[in-house]
C-alpha cells in the first residue's frame, strides 16, 4: 500500500519509537510491526502503534526514526505487514545525551535502565543501526544506537536443535532479552552498574604513528623509560587500571646537557599521543611584573583540563602541557633573592594544579631542564614530576642514527658521496651532542657550497652547481678539525698548549711515569675496577709534571678530557672555585669514560707560606670529589699535580689518591746530554765540549728550566754557545762540585 510521511502526533508517542498508524489502515490486532520500503531496494521495519489524530494513509515517524530511515514529510512510501524471524537474546546500545550540551556528573545505573527498556518496549523490533529516543525516569533524554543484536530463530525454536544465538541485523525484544548499555565516543554520560558495556575509547596512542619515524636518534632507552613508566597505564581500559588501583603518572622531567634532545623528545611524545594539541611554554614566559599575573599564568594553563575533568569526569581526554627551562620558574623556595617572593608562589601554584586537593587526573605535565639541582625538590617527589630520565650524550650507536637522520634527505637526492661513512663520523665526534651532530652536517654542507661558489668581483654561483653539488668526507673533516667542537669534549688545544714542546725522555724517570700512568689508565677504563682511579704526579718546580699529566691524559683517549687549571679562577671567590670545579666533575660524570687534569693544586687551594695559608672551603671540595665514586657505568680518571709534597700532606690529602708518581729534576751528566742531543740546538762537538764541563759535577735541575736556558743559547753567537750555557747553568746552581767527606779533605790536606 502507498502511505505518506508525517510526524509523530503526540511527544508521548515518540519516546514509544513505534510508527503511529490510523486504526483504520492496519488491525493492530492482527499487525504488530510494518516494513517500509523507500525505494532502491531498502525496507526499515518498525512496531506500530494506532492514534487518531494520524490520517488515513499517513504513517508518523519521530525525529530520530527519520533521520535513521532517511525519510521527509510527505515523502511516499510503500508499507506492508512484517512478521518477525528471530527474538533478541542480547542487544547492545551506545548512548549519548540527545541534547549534547548536556553535562552532568550525575550516575545512571545501567540494571536500572536496562528494566526500564524492557517495560517500555515490550515485543518491539529493533535494527542494528537504528536511532531511538529513550526516557530514563526523570533525567536528561538519551539517544540510543543498536550497535549489536544476537538472537534465535524461531525455526531453530521450533526444531530444538541448534539454540545458539547468532548475530543478525534485525530482531524483536522479547522479557529475557539482555539488553547492554554503552557510552558513545566523547560523550559525557557517566554509566554505572553490570549492564554497562565496553567503555569506548579513543586509543592513547595516535593510530597513524610510526616509531621509526620519530627522528629521535640514540634515546631509545629513555624514550622506552618515559612509555613503561608514563604512558603503559594509559594505554590498558580504564577497568582494568581501576581493578588494579592504579594511577596515572602526571609528570615527568627530562633533564641532561644542553642540545642532547630533551624538546625533541617532548615534542614527539605530543605528536605520539592521541589527544589534545599540547600546550608549549617556556619557563620565563610565566613569569609577569604585574603581581599575581605570574600564578594566573599557571592558573590558565590548567583552566582547560579543570573545565573537562568537571563536565567528563574519567572519561575527559588526555592534556599535555610541556614546560622548556622549567628551572626558570621552579627554582628552590627560600633560594631566590629580594622580598617579592614570586618564584616561591609560582612554585606553590604549579604543586596545587598537579597535585593539589583537588588535582586532576586528566594532564600529563612533562618539563625540561638542564639544571636540574635548581629544581624545587618538593616537584620531584612521586605524584608529581615522578619520571625522571636523564637525557645524556649519546653514545656510539646513538651518534650513528642521529647521523643517519640528518643525511637521509641527501643520500635520497644523491647529494652526498659514497666516500662519506657514518660509521666512521659516529666513531670520531666522541661526546657530541644530538645538536652538535646536526651543526656538523650543516658546516660538512656550507663548505660542499662554497666549492661551487666563484671568487670573483661579484659572488657568483657556478651554473652547473645543482649537479655537482655532493658532499664528500673531507667536507666533514674540514667541519671536525675548523667548525664544530663538542662542549662535553676534550681540552685539545689546552692540552697541546702543555705539550708544546712534546715530551723529552731524559731518563728511566721519565719512562717509569709514563709506563706506571698507562697501567693506571688501564685501570680506569677496566669493568671490574670501582670506576675512580686518581693520581697525584709531584715532584720540584719545573719538573715538567704538567706535560707528563698532559701525555697521560692524551694517552688515555677517552672522550672527556678536561683541565681545570687555576689561572681560569683568577679572582675567583672560595665559592666561586668551588662551584666551578663542582662543576667539572658534574661534566665528567655525564661522559662514559672521563679525564680530569687538575694541575697546581696548591695553588687551587691558595696556599702560602706566609699569611692565610689555605682555602679550606676548597681543599673540603677537593677531598670529597676526589673520593666520590662516579654514577654506575662510568669512568673516571683524575690527573693531579703539585710542586708541595709535603703541604698536601700536611693537610691529609694525599690518602685521597690512589697513587702517587714523582717527577723527579735532571740528576746525571746523562740526563743532561740526553737532553742536549733531543734538542738538536748543540752540534756533536759543542756537546762534547759541554762534557768536560758537567762530568764529576753535582747536576740538579728541572727540564723545563734547562729547555729555558737552551732556548736562551739558541739565541747566542756560535762561538759562545757552549760558555753561555755552561755559565748559566752554573749560576742558577744547576751545576755544583760535589760535597766532598770530612775525612777526604783531611787526607787531601
Amino acid at each position: 500500500m502507498a502511505f505518506k510521511v508525517s510526524k509523530c502526533p503526540t511527544d508521548e508517542l515518540m519516546i514509544t519509537n513505534c510508527a503511529i498508524v490510523n486504526e483504520g489502515d492496519f488491525n493492530i490486532n492482527s499487525t504488530k510491526h510494518i516494513k517500509v520500503n523507500t525505494g532502491g531496494g531498502q525496507g526499515f521495519v518498525f512496531s506500530i502503534k494506532c492514534h487518531p489524530e494520524v490520517q488515513r494513509n499517513n504513517v508518523g515517524f519521530n525525529l530520530p526514526q527519520r533521520k535513521w530511515a532517511v525519510l521527509s514529510l510527505n515523502q511516499e512510501i510503500d508499507v506492508r505487514p512484517y512478521i518477525p524471524e528471530d527474538y533478541i537474546s542480547t542487544v547492545i546500545f551506545e548512548a549519548d545525551f540527545m541534547q549534547k550540551k548536556s553535562i552532568t556528573q550525575e550516575q545512571y545505573d545501567t540494571d536500572e535502565m536496562a528494566k526500564e527498556f524492557l517495560y517500555s518496549f515490550p515485543n518491539q523490533m529493533f535494527t542494528v543501526g537504528q536511532q531511538l529516543a529513550f526516557q530514563f525516569k526523570d533525567k536528561r533524554m538519551l539517544i540510543l544506537v543498536v550497535k549489536d543484536i544476537e538472537a534465535i530463530s524461531i525455526s531453530s525454536m521450533q526444531r530444538n536443535t541448534d539454540i545458539k544465538p547468532k548475530k543478525v541485523k534485525l530482531a524483536q525484544l522479547i522479557p529475557n532479552s539482555a539488553v547492554t548499555f554503552e557510552k558513545a565516543e566523547n560523550s559525557s554520560l557517566n554509566l554505572v552498574g553490570k549492564s554497562k558495556g565496553k567503555i569506548v575509547r579513543q586509543s592513547i596512542i595516535n593510530p597513524d604513528w610510526d616509531f621509526e619515524k620519530m627522528g629521535i636518534g640514540g634515546l631509545s632507552n629513555e624514550f622506552n623509560s618515559i612509555f613503561r613508566r608514563a604512558f603503559a597505564s594509559r594505554v590498558f581500559p580504564p577497568e582494568i587500571v581501576e581493578q588494579l588501583g592504579c594511577k596515572h603518572v602526571k609528570g615527568i622531567l627530562l633533564y641532561g646537557p644542553p642540545g642532547t634532545g630533551k624538546t625533541l623528545m617532548a615534542r614527539q611524545i605530543g605528536k605520539m599521543l592521541n589527544s589534545r594539541e599540547p600546550k608549549i611554554v617556556n619557563g620565563p614566559q610565566i613569569l609577569d611584573k604585574y603581581v599575581g599575573e605570574s600564578e594566573a599564568n599557571v592558573r590558565r594553563l590548567f583552566a582547560e583540563a579543570e573545565e573537562e575533568e568537571k563536565r567528563a569526569g574519567p572519561n575527559s581526554g588526555l592534556h599535555i602541557i610541556i614546560f622548556d627551562e622549567i628551572d626558570a620558574i621552579c627554582k628552590q623556595r627560600g633560594s631566590v633573592a629580594g622580598n617579592t617572593g614570586v618564584h616561591d608562589t609560582v612554585v606553590n601554584q604549579l604543586l596545587s594544579k598537579i597535585d593539589g586537593v583537588d588535582q586532576l587526573n586528566n594532564i600529563l605535565v612533562i618539563g625540561m631542564t638542564n639544571r636540574r639541582d635548581m629544581i624545587d625538590e618538593a616537584l620531584l617527589r612521586p605524584g608529581r614530576l615522578e619520571v625522571q630520565v636523564e637525557i645524556s650524550l649519546p653514545d656510539e650507536k646513538g651518534r650513528f642514527e642521529i647521523l643517519n637522520i640528518h643525511t637521509a634527505r641527501m643520500k635520497h637526492y644523491k647529494k652526498i658521496h659514497s666516500d662519506v661513512d657514518n660509521k666512521e663520523l659516529a666513531t670520531l665526534t666522541k661526546n657530541f651532542s644530538g645538536a652538535e651532530l646536526e651543526g656538523l652536517v650543516r658546516a660538512a654542507q656550507s663548505t660542499a657550497m662554497n666549492r661551487l661558489i666563484k671568487a670573483s668581483s661579484k659572488v657568483e654561483v657556478d651554473p652547473e652547481a645543482i649537479e655537482k653539488l655532493l658532499v664528500t668526507r673531507s667536507d666533514f673533516m674540514h667541519a671536525l678539525e675548523h667548525d664544530i667542537k663538542p662542549a662535553f669534549g676534550t681540552a685539545q688545544e689546552i692540552l697541546n698548549q702543555f705539550l708544546a714542546r712534546g715530551i723529552i725522555n731524559w731518563g728511566s724517570p721519565v719512562t717509569s711515569v709514563l709506563e706506571d700512568g698507562m697501567l693506571f689508565i688501564q685501570q680506569a677504563r677496566a669493568t671490574d675496577t670501582s670506576g675512580l682511579v686518581s693520581v697525584l704526579i709531584e715532584g720540584p718546580p719545573n719538573a715538567g709534571k704538567t706535560a707528563l699529566a698532559a701525555q697521560l691524559a692524551k694517552n688515555s683517549d677517552f672522550p672527556f678530557v678536561k683541565v681545570c687549571s687555576p689561572e681560569e679562577m683568577v679572582g675567583f671567590t672560595e665559592t666561586a672555585k668551588c662551584l666551578h670545579i663542582r662543576k667539572v666533575f658534574d661534566d665528567a660524570y655525564r661522559s662514559t669514560l672521563s679525564c680530569i687534569l687538575v694541575d697546581n693544586i696548591e695553588r687551587l687551594l691558595d696556599y702560602g707560606p706566609i699569611g692565610p695559608r689555605y682555602s679550606n672551603l676548597t681543599l673540603q671540595a677537593l677531598l670529597v670529589l676526589l673520593k666520590k665514586q662516579p654514577p654506575p657505568g662510568k669512568k673516571l680518571l683524575v690527573l693531579c699535580t703539585t710542586s708541595r709534597r709535603q703541604v698536601l700532606e700536611d693537610m691529609e690529602m694525599l690518602s685521597a689518591f690512589t697513587a702517587i708518581l714523582h717527577v723527579p729534576n735532571l740528576s746525571k751528566a746523562d740526563h743532561l746530554r740526553n737532553v742536549l742531543e733531543t734538542t738538536d740546538v748543540f752540534t756533536l762537538q759543542e756537546i762534547k765540549a759541554i762534557e768536560p764541563h758537567i762530568h764529576g759535577k753535582r747536576i740538579f735541575i728541572g727540564i723545563k728550566k734547562l729547555l729555558a736556558l737552551i732556548d736562551m743559547a739558541r739565541q747566542t753567537d756560535e762561538r759562545h754557545r757552549v760558555i753561555k750555557l755552561i755559565s748559566k747553568l752554573e749560576e742558577d746552581g744547576a751545576l755544583e762540585d760535589p760535597v766532598w767527606p770530612k775525612h777526604w779533605s783531611n787526607m787531601l790536606i
